[in-house]
């Protein structure tokens, strides 16, 4: 079935909805709903109180009759976890270990508040703005998971089974994917970007790669991304090449001495150029780095972030080398690159 990438409720199969937000870039991120007999089961809520409230008014036709019983936060970043304040107190809360750590230190609505109201310099501030500046996080209280999904596992849903399965780390330290089996669709979290650029918190690379294997093996019809259109496996396998092209390049670049900032800036994008918000490469190439040299200290979020919007501001759309590559002092062509 061919699904509109439009705003809202679509049935993506029988008695199974996504809710999509476009245009996938930072922050508009998916949802879903799968119903049961007499019971509803919710997949993520979104980054603040308006659209979550927004969706949930749109789902209200269903779930008057079949209320939500469930919700699995897919994974801990805050477009898929602000909103859970909004769902209904008696609905169990289900996530991996880590995300409520996560929401309360790393990402909290607190914090992202204070970071869209100050300045941080001619280059990071307009790129906060243009990531963050759409969303209102000064009115949000976190309601954080109660359940942990500490491995594979399956929840009733009315009459309906869905399975959860926790494949991370990957984009995260605790990513999680939804499997209905019987409807063979599979929610994915943010393992799966479809139409912009993946971005890696934690990996290592490898495990990433592993999880949509995973996917891969569950053979389904239908796949919800966290970001992007309702895909398929070519969607899957796009994404896993993707990394793989990145990881190629990010290690042949670590293996010449290139320190992680410079390596993401000279990455030959390829045929990836055309995806939205390429400056995540920047963040997906330090965590490489990190998992090749345990040595190399943390990067505070806020060095992260102004690492994108230096690679944005040379490399990104409207910028002189837009889609091309910079010289950077290094570079490698697919010449250069294993096979594998």
């Amino acid at each position: 079935m061919a699904v509109p990438y439009t705003k809202g409720l679509h049935e993506v199969a029988a008695g199974i909805w996504a809710w999509l937000a476009p245009d996938g870039s930072w922050g508009w991120s998916n949802a879903g709903l799968v119903t049961g007999q007499d019971a509803s089961l919710l997949v993520d809520t979104l980054f603040d109180l308006e659209l979550t409230r927004e969706m949930l008014t749109a789902m209200a036709p269903i779930t008057a009759r079949r209320p939500i019983s469930d919700l699995v936060n897919t994974h801990g970043n805050g477009d898929h976890c602000f909103g859970n304040v909004l769902v209904p107190e008696h609905t169990r809360i289900h996530a991996a270990p880590g995300v409520s750590r996560h929401l309360v230190e790393d990402e909290s609505p607190q914090f992202l508040a204070q970071v869209v109201s100050v300045d941080l310099g001619p280059v990071l501030t307009p790129f906060i703005t243009r990531a963050f500046g759409p969303f209102r996080f000064d009115d949000i209280s976190l309601r954080t998971p109660d359940q942990e999904i500490t491995g594979p596992g399956t929840l009733t849903v009315g009459d309906r089974e869905v399975h959860v399965l926790p494949l991370g780390p990957a984009h995260t330290d605790s990513d999680v994917v939804v499997h209905i089996p019987a409807a063979a669709t599979v929610f994915a979290g943010d393992l799966l970007f479809i139409g912009s650029t993946p971005i890696m918190w934690a990996g290592p690379i490898s495990s990433w790669i592993a999880a949509l294997d995973t996917i891969i093996a569950l053979d389904p019809d239908v796949i919800v991304p966290g970001h992007g259109p309702v895909t398929d496996l070519d969607g899957v396998n796009e994404v896993r090449a993707y990394l793989h092209h990145v990881d190629t390049q990010a290690r042949t670049a670590f293996a010449a001495g290139i320190d992680w900032k410079h390596a993401a800036l000279g990455m030959d994008l390829d045929r990836f150029a055309s995806l939205r918000d390429a400056e995540r490469i920047t963040v997906t190439t330090y965590n490489i780095y990190r998992g090749l040299d345990p040595d190399l200290p943390q990067a505070a979020m806020v060095d992260l972030f102004t690492g994108m919007a230096e690679w944005d501001a040379t490399r990104g759309t409207g910028s002189p080398q837009a889609g091309g590559v910079v010289n950077s002092g290094w570079s490698i062509s697919r010449s250069q690159e294993p096979s594998g």
